[in-house]
This record gives structure tokens, sequence and C-alpha cells, in this order.
């Protein structure tokens, strides 16, 4: 067992206007340049300016990620205080207008922008995405059809997007709902094998359908750059120990399924139907929908799904020593996911008879201080009324 498998993590925030809670069009270059010595190398652009992303070194512990990516979100807020802005991680956020949304001036986005027009303008959207290294000698889409079945357990977690221009959405994960507009996201294609995934990637680029294989951006694909299969279905995580547990859970997915004699040899198209359904429930109740699972004649609450689960990793869990990583799930589970907790926060201020706008405003404050661990998030703003 190899109790190092290394990881990355990638997290994507919305920088926020401490007064008026919105997102600004678009960030002032010294506003960028105090981000990227706040974070160094770690520094990236997202599609829209007033979006950042943090991209992680390599890890070989939990508790190497928990330290670099507390210190970037500290580093983040201090960096964006003195321009009166604060950091927001989660899968949307609750104010923002994508209309007023400024495009980050590079090439790559500004391809995306042009091939993929209001599809592209509409995403104002963050991911938590991680990165597990799977061993050279392994086929990566056996190891990804091994794990597949569980990710809208992981995205039920994750659910962070209820609010979408304002209003409620009525999906727990709206991003994914907004992310089903692209092509090649979601669920992936059914691949039998790499070399069935290589004979797809080859069509797609001879019919100029792809300029490359970075860009079938499914909630789970084989990383084109890294030696990685690369989770991308999860929503962004306001608390970062959400973001952790996430990760490590994953990441003892793929310990366990590459310790397999044969990983991936249960995956059928009917695993795939199952899969497309389960997606669909996560992303619209969360925490509270009912999933589909093999073997079982009627749907099962994602706690049974859960005991289910760590029946079949408990013993690699045991072997890696993240045992605890259940504890933590259902500590989740207990606390009620962002979702579920921004919904919350947005009710009671409604039934102190305040308006919907300020009810929104308390959502991002929550955020911010989710966020950025305490009441200093959002400290730079007058009172708990809009101006």
């Amino acid at each position: 067992m190899n109790e190092q498998l290394k990881f990355g993590m990638e997290e994507e925030y919305f920088v926020t206007d401490l007064f008026t809670r919105q997102m600004p069009g678009q960030l002032t270059g010294e506003v960028v340049d105090h981000c990227k010595a706040a974070v160094g190398e770690s520094f990236a652009y997202e599609m829209f300016q007033a979006q950042i992303e943090v991209a992680s070194p390599v890890f070989t512990s939990l508790p190497q990620a928990a330290e670099y990516l507390t210190d970037a979100r500290d580093a983040l807020r201090d960096a964006l205080q003195p321009f009166d802005l604060g950091l927001v991680c989660a899968g949307s956020h609750p104010m923002a207008d994508w209309r007023t949304q400024y495009a980050t001036d590079q090439s790559h986005f500004q391809q995306l922008f042009k091939d993929y027009q209001r599809v592209a303008r509409r995403s104002l959207l963050s991911g938590l995405h991680v990165h597990v290294e799977i061993p050279h000698r392994l086929d990566r889409i056996l190891v990804m059809n091994e794990v597949l079945p569980w990710t809208p357990l992981l995205l039920a977690l994750s659910s962070s997007s209820p609010f979408w221009e304002g209003s409620d959405s009525g999906f727990d994960s709206y991003r994914q709902t907004a992310c089903d507009e692209w092509p090649r996201m979601g669920v992936p294609e059914y691949l039998a094998d790499h070399f069935d995934y290589n004979a797809y990637i080859a069509f797609m680029l001879s019919t100029g359908s792809i300029r490359s294989a970075s860009e079938c951006w499914w909630g789970i694909r084989p990383s084109a750059k890294y030696p990685t299969l690369e989770l991308r279905m999860t929503d962004a995580c306001p608390r970062l120990d959400d973001a952790l547990c996430i990760a490590s859970f994953f990441r003892l997915m793929i310990a366990y399924a590459i310790e397999l004699p044969r990983p991936g040899s249960s995956y059928t198209q009917k695993s795939r139907w199952m899969l497309m359904e389960n997606r669909w429930r996560a992303k619209r109740s969360g925490l509270n929908a009912e999933f589909l699972v093999e073997g079982f004649d009627r749907p099962v609450t994602l706690e049974q799904w859960l005991f289910l689960t760590e029946r079949i990793l408990k013993k690699t869990a045991r072997a890696m020593g993240v045992e605890s990583v259940f504890a933590q799930i259902r500590r989740m589970i207990s606390d009620g996911s962002s979702a579920q907790r921004q919904r919350q926060v947005y009710q009671e201020v409604l039934t102190r008879g305040k308006g919907d706008q300020e009810a929104l405003s308390h959502v991002v404050d929550h955020l911010l201080m989710e966020t950025c661990r305490g009441e200093h998030a959002c400290e730079k703003r007058p009172d708990n009324s809009l101006i």
C-alpha cells in the first residue's frame, strides 16, 4: 500500500467587494500583483478577471495540504483587504451577475469565449479540483472506471452553489447544472480502457471537435499534463476542512482502486446509467438525495451509501492511516452542506423581516467568514446593511 500517494489540489475563489458584497467586474493591476506576490507560483488566472485560482504543489500527506492551503487563503485575504476586497470560496457567488464580469485577457480564455459564446460568459463558477498520481504501470481509464460511481457522493458533500444571479436556484449544486451547457463535461463517455480513450481523443481531434485532450472537461478525467486522475466535479468548499476531507476521500478511493487486480472490471453501461442518475440527484438535492446503488432494488440515503462505501474502503483506509476520514465526513453531514448552511442564513434574515438583498448580503458575509476563518474576513464592511 502506498501510504504517501501523491496528490495536489486546486481551489478557485471569487474576489468580493466588502462594502457591496458584489464581485467587481475586473481587478486593477495593483490588486493582481498583490495576489501574485501573496501566493507566488501557485497563483493562476481564471476565466474572469475577478476570479483567482490557487494550484498547489505536490503533497504526500493531508497535513501538508492543510498547512499550504491555510497559508494561501490567509495570504490572499491579507493581500486583498487593503483594497476593501475579500475572498469567497464557493461553487457560485450568491449576488454575482455574469453580465457585469470581464473575461481574462489571455489567449486560452479568449478562445473559450470565442468558441462557446454565452455558455462561457455564463460560467461564473468555482470548483475544487483534486489530482491523484496513478502509477505508470496502471491504465488510468481502468482506475477512473473503478472510482467513477462514487463521484456523485463527493459532489453531494461539496455542494455549495444554491444561489444563482441573486436567487435560489432550487439546486444544491447549480454549478453542475451550468456545467451541463458545455460539451464534454459531467460524466465521461463509456470507455473500456486507455486504448478506447486514445481512440476517442484521436477521433475528436481528427474531426476538429477539440484542439487537445485538455478540452475534455469531464467530472473526472486523466490529466493531459500530469500522470494523474483529476477530480473536477466537486464545488469549491468555503470551509477548508471540507475541501481537505473530500480530497482525502478521493485519494482513498484511488488508493483502493490501484490495489485491485482488475480495477474497473465491474463498470458497465448500466453503471454509467446509474452514475448519470446519481449525479442528477446529487446536484439537485445534495445531502438530501437518495441514490441508486448496485445490488439494491430501491434508492439509499447518502448516510447509507457512505456506510456501504466505508465497508469497502475501510481496510485501505487503515493501511494508509486515514481511518478518520469517515468520521470527518459524518461531521460534514451533521453540520450540513454549504448549500444548506447558505439557505439557513438566507431564511433566518428573511424571518427577521429583512429584504431579499439584505438576506443575500448576509449569505455573502457567511461565505467570507467561512472561507477565511472568522469575522476578520469581512471586517472592512461598515455594518450589516448594503450601502
